[in-house]
């Protein structure tokens, strides 16, 4: 039997988490995509906290007239720049089992143009 789309999404995300994991020093930056808002957290796996997120929801990006992709580059860069604050300079990507292209994409080069390294 073919596996939904949900299914499949699941079994990609274990891989990927397999090996991505986050330290108070080097994050893991989660991305989450629904199908009218995108989001972001920074993560410490060692201790289970989420150290700070970004989302589309978000004033600064949600008073922005933008396409979907354009909102999603803004949350990058919305997001580095908490991490910047915060003294994080380098993640690692979690693209949490979505294909890397289109919004997921655009978030991580938003994040790279804010100044994160991942």
């Amino acid at each position: 039997m073919a596996l939904t789309k949900s299914n499949r999404r699941l079994r990609i995300k274990r891989r990927i988490r397999k090996v991505v994991t986050g330290t108070a020093d080097r994050p893991r930056m989660s991305v989450f995509r629904s199908n009218k808002e995108i989001s972001a957290q920074l993560i410490d796996d060692t201790t289970g906290n989420t150290i700070l997120a970004a989302s589309s929801t978000e004033k600064p990006v949600a008073t922005e007239k933008a396409t979907k992709i354009e909102k999603s580059v803004l949350v990058g860069k919305l997001i580095a720049e908490k991490a910047a604050k915060a003294g994080i300079t380098s993640v690692s990507f979690d693209r949490n089992g979505y294909l890397y292209h289109g919004r997921v994409k655009a978030i991580a080069e938003g994040a790279r143009e804010g100044g994160l390294n991942f």
